[in-house]
């Protein structure tokens, strides 16, 4: 395949994050946008307008038509879609977390697998301007704190609101669980977790503690119920401190030296962290079809499931603890 060989994509799911996948496709040079499917029919009518696309009313037949497709719905409806786009011979991108559970997400990852295809997870973070510089500075980590705050979402006709479906940990913190393993190269030793609902069935706040068998130790905070948004990730390191604000790009230094502390401002190069993700994905696809053989993404189905992994395991230890003292909660809903 020639590099200027455009591969040919779907999007199933339109909502608020389906939406700039389609319009980020649709500026990619290196992306034909097939069309889009979205169960609501008028989401679809809307975003097929902006962006001048195709409607297409079943996945199947979207999928038919495509190379790739980039499945962004409830977490609940992952393995649903993505399982059987993967049987067709379909690379698929699929959207954080890689599924609601651990089991879905291996059936996920063992479809790609037999199918030899591409199976990237949208942990859009990675691709963060202030990870790319914590990734070259991963060395001697040893603690790192990291904050996650989110406004509530705003309802939804008829659905749950954005990513309560499931707790905040697979909503929100998921991010910083994966960065986490990703600045770390060791297993997780123990954690304490706690966490509740405040306005929806699952859990709105969670605070994690994790220590891990090299002695490093990550505390993270996600919220979904906050008036001030925040994604702050901070490193400290042997003889160094970093504090990256993943909002406004920015961040700083502090290293010792022979006289004390030197600071150092970073002043991170903007860029589309999504479209950085897309066009890796495609790029991935690109090579993968031009060898035969799986190249894979930048975070493939085994980082996703990795990831997954001990979110479910912090879930139902904040659940064990809630039960175990008593606390109940009203299931407000929503």
């Amino acid at each position: 395949m020639k590099n200027t060989d455009k591969i040919k994509v779907g999007i199933v799911g339109v909502g608020a994050l389906g939406r700039h996948h389609a319009r980020l496709y649709n500026l990619s040079k290196n992306a034909e946008v097939v069309g889009i499917y979205d169960v609501n029919p008028e989401t679809a009518s809307k975003v097929a307008e902006e962006f001048g696309l195709e409607v297409y009313e079943e996945v199947k037949n979207l999928a038919e038509n495509c190379d790739a497709l980039s499945v962004a719905v409830p977490a609940t409806l992952h393995s649903r879609i993505t399982v059987p786009l993967l049987e067709m011979g379909k690379h698929v991108l699929v959207e954080k977390p890689i599924a609601a559970t651990y089991e879905q997400g291996k059936e996920m990852v063992d479809a790609a697998a037999a199918n030899n295809v591409v199976l990237a997870v949208g942990h859009v973070e990675r691709f963060n301007p202030a990870m790319d510089f914590l990734e070259k500075h991963a060395a001697d980590t040893r603690f790192i704190e990291a904050h996650r705050l989110a406004k509530y979402p705003p309802p939804r006709p008829g659905q749950h609101r954005r990513g309560t479906e499931v707790s905040v940990v697979l909503d929100l913190m998921i991010h910083d669980i994966d960065l986490v393993l990703t600045m770390v190269d060791a297993e997780v030793e123990r954690f304490d977790a706690v966490g509740i609902p405040v306005l929806s069935s699952t859990e709105d706040i969670v605070s994690v503690r994790i220590k891990f068998e090299n002695g490093s130790c990550a505390n993270m905070t996600a919220s979904r119920v906050s008036e001030d948004p925040q994604r702050r990730f901070r490193v400290f390191q042997e003889d160094t401190y970093i504090s990256m604000d993943y909002g406004t790009h920015s961040g700083m230094v502090l290293k010792k030296n022979r006289v004390g502390l030197a600071r150092k401002d970073i002043s991170l190069d903007e860029k589309n962290a999504l479209a950085a993700e897309l066009e890796d994905f495609i790029r991935s696809v690109k090579a993968t079809k031009a060898n035969g053989k799986v190249e894979p993404p930048k975070v493939d189905g085994c980082d996703g499931l990795k990831a997954l992994k001990l979110a479910e395991d912090i879930v139902r230890e904040i659940r064990r603890y809630n039960d175990h003292y008593g606390f109940k909660f009203s299931k407000v809903g929503s």
